[in-house]
C-alpha cells in the first residue's frame, strides 16, 4: 500500500495563522531533516482523516506531494486536540535511503483465539500495541507480529519474542539484558463474579423489626442517666 499527502506551501504565519488554517478545514504541517531546510505546510483535513483510517499510513514511509515536487518522508508526530480524533498540527520526517530511522510499528497478536490461556478462561492483556524500531526506510516493516496461541494463564511473552526481520532493531533492548526485555503481552486469570443472594424484602423488614425491640429496655430496667423506664 502506498500513501501520498498532497501538501501546500505556506508562511509560518504563528498560531493566529494556524487557527485560521483549521477553520478553514486545513492542517498546519511541517517537513523537516536531511540536512534540508524546514518547509511549512498545509495538508487537507479530510484528507488526512481518511487517511489515518489505515493503520499502515502511521508507519509507511510516505509521497508527500508540493507543487511538482515529491520527497519521502515518515509521520513522525501528530498532534490532536486532547481528548478528541481532530489533529491539529503533523510532523513529517524526510527520508534518505542510506540513513537510519526510528518509529513505532503497531504490534500484530496473531492466534488469540487459540491462545491456550484464553481457552482455559484466562484473559489476554496487551502490555504494549507498538513498540520502537530502528532500520533502513528499505527494511521499514508495516507491522511486528508475536504469536500468542501458547501462552498459557498466568504467563507472559517478552520483546525478545517479537517477530522481527532481517535489518531491523528494538530501540532500547539489548539481548545481554533482562531488564531491557519487556513483557508484550501476558494472560490473567479473571475473576469469578459472586452474585450476592438476594434477601427477601419480607426477611429485610423483620430482621429491622427485631433488632429495634431489642433496642428496647425491658420493663424496669435501668436506662442511662439511672432512670427506670415506666
Amino acid at each position: 500500500m502506498e500513501f501520498e499527502l498532497v501538501a501546500e506551501q505556506r508562511d509560518t504565519g504563528g498560531s493566529g495563522a494556524a487557527r485560521r488554517l483549521r477553520r478553514e478545514g486545513k492542517v498546519p504541517a511541517v517537513l523537516y531533516g536531511a540536512g534540508k531546510d524546514v518547509i511549512h505546510l498545509t495538508l487537507n483535513a479530510n484528507d488526512l482523516k481518511r487517511k489515518l483510517a489505515h493503520q499502515a499510513f502511521l508507519s509507511h514511509i510516505l509521497t508527500v506531494k508540493i507543487g511538482r515536487k515529491k520527497e519521502q518522508a515518515i509521520l513522525k508526530d501528530l498532534q490532536r486536540l486532547p481528548g478528541t480524533p481532530r489533529v491539529l498540527h503533523v510532523d513529517l520526517q524526510r527520508v534518505v535511503a542510506t540513513q537510519a530511522l526510528e518509529m513505532r510499528v503497531p504490534i500484530h497478536f496473531l492466534n488469540e483465539e487459540e491462545c491456550a490461556g484464553k481457552r482455559a478462561g484466562g484473559v489476554i492483556s496487551h502490555l504494549m500495541t507498538d513498540v520502537a524500531i530502528r532500520c533502513l526506510p528499505k527494511d521499514l516493516p508495516e507491522y511486528l507480529e508475536i504469536d500468542v496461541s501458547d501462552v498459557e494463564v498466568g504467563g507472559t511473552l517478552h520483546l525478545s519474542q517479537l517477530k522481527v526481520p532481517e535489518g531491523v532493531e528494538l530501540v532500547g533492548f539489548d539481548p545481554e539484558d533482562e531488564e531491557s526485555d519487556q513483557g508484550v503481552v501476558t494472560v490473567y486469570q479473571a475473576r469469578e463474579f459472586v452474585e450476592e443472594e438476594e434477601v427477601p424484602e419480607e426477611e429485610i423488614e423483620e430482621g429491622a423489626e427485631a433488632a429495634a425491640e431489642g433496642a428496647k429496655p425491658e420493663e424496669g430496667e435501668e436506662v442511662e442517666g439511672g432512670e427506670e423506664k415506666e
